[in-house]
């Protein structure tokens, strides 16, 4: 048995953790650029949490709050632009998954000469900002891994992104932070969280380690499959879902994410179909082309959530998300062929041509 696992984070979980750990911050810099959305860090109690800390290391900061859902290589410059005429020394990103992945591209970008628009292909020789990462959604899991994934809308779909630099020094992750989520937000996370562990699992990059980490992530979901059918988020249930979602998180730093997630991003792009029920929508489909390939780990995965079939899992997102959207043959192909040569496919456990692609979808979204 041979295989790699490298995660360098520095993760504090639990209730409080910023003031139990937080004064880590102060041994990375001394001004920070805090990167959020409109409402997420203040609704969540996690903006206060984090002002309460900075003052009590002498630290100063400044808010770029202009991160939406989804976001582009321009709200990355904008921040940027920020970072540099401020000349922080510290980024920290608190809120879901597109502020942190903001905050990580913010991170490397900004002490380089390259700009936004050139992520994907600058040579970027100079060491990245540190960044911190308090998440406030259970979904991403984007506090543990390299990665972080752009709007791109000249390509009309979504593009990740992976640089081991990218990793937060710190993951401070406390479940408090989504108490005040809506169950509708709650469960396209939880599922967001689910398809990373699946997707890891069934990947061709899986490794024994990574596979134990998706199996304990996919059976903690699988026991809090009734509070999110009947809207009963505990305390418990809000924390394990965190843990989940987290240990999601350290899978897909190493076994990337398959189709499944490439085929939702068109979703996203096209149809604002927010990411984690995209993925949700295709999920059974998706295991149905990957089972013949992977009949074991699929039926290890079915026992793992309780399940006998795929045809259940399909009932379970029924019943946990709003009826899907029918599209029509010519979208359902133009969103299969935005996909058709994504480098996700080449560690897929079964390779997909361009008609696997659109069967996909056609199950789960043709008229």
């Amino acid at each position: 048995m041979t295989f790699r696992f490298y995660l360098p984070t520095r993760v504090f979980f639990g209730e409080g953790v910023l003031k139990e750990h937080g004064d880590f911050l102060g041994r990375l810099g001394r001004r920070a650029l805090v990167v959020t959305g409109r409402k997420s860090a203040i609704v969540s109690g996690a903006m206060a949490d984090f002002e309460e800390l900075a003052k009590s290391l002498g630290l100063s900061w400044i808010i770029y709050d202009e991160v939406a859902a989804n976001p582009t290589l321009e709200t990355v410059a904008k921040a940027i632009d920020l970072a540099r005429g401020e000349k922080v020394d510290l980024v920290i990103g608190i809120g879901g998954g597109s502020p942190l992945d903001t905050a990580k591209a913010v991170a490397l970008l900004a002490p380089n000469r390259a700009e936004a628009a050139e992520l994907y292909e600058a040579k970027l020789p100079v060491e990245p900002l540190p960044m911190v990462a308090i998440p406030t959604t259970a979904g991403t899991g984007s506090e543990v891994t390299q990665n972080a994934v752009f709007t791109l809308p000249d390509k009309q779909t979504k593009k990740g992104f992976s640089d081991d630099r990218c990793f937060p020094r710190v993951a401070l992750v406390d479940s408090r932070y989504t108490y005040t989520l809506p169950r509708d937000v709650t469960i396209d996370t939880a599922l967001d969280a689910l398809s990373h562990a699946v997707e890891g699992y069934l990947s061709k990059r899986s490794t024994p380690l990574t596979d134990t980490l998706a199996m304990e992530a996919i059976k903690i979901f699988s026991r809090h499959k009734h509070g999110l059918l009947e809207d009963e988020l505990t305390p418990v249930t809000r924390n394990e879902l965190m843990y989940a979602s987290t240990l999601a998180g350290m899978v897909i730093a190493h076994t990337r994410t398959t189709l499944l997630h490439t085929l939702g991003y068109p979703l996203t792009y096209s149809h604002d179909i927010p990411h984690g029920r995209a993925n949700g929508y295709l999920l059974a489909a998706y295991l149905e082309f990957i089972q013949p390939a992977e009949p074991a780990k699929v039926d290890t995965l079915l026992k793992a959530l309780g399940m006998n079939s795929v045809a259940e899992i399909q009932e379970l997102i029924r019943r946990l998300l709003p009826p899907a959207t029918q599209f029509s043959k010519a979208e359902l192909e133009r969103m299969a062929s935005l996909v058709a040569n994504a480098d996700s496919l080449v560690w897929t456990a079964r390779r997909a041509t361009l008609d696997d692609l659109y069967g996909i979808l056609a199950k789960s979204l043709g008229q």
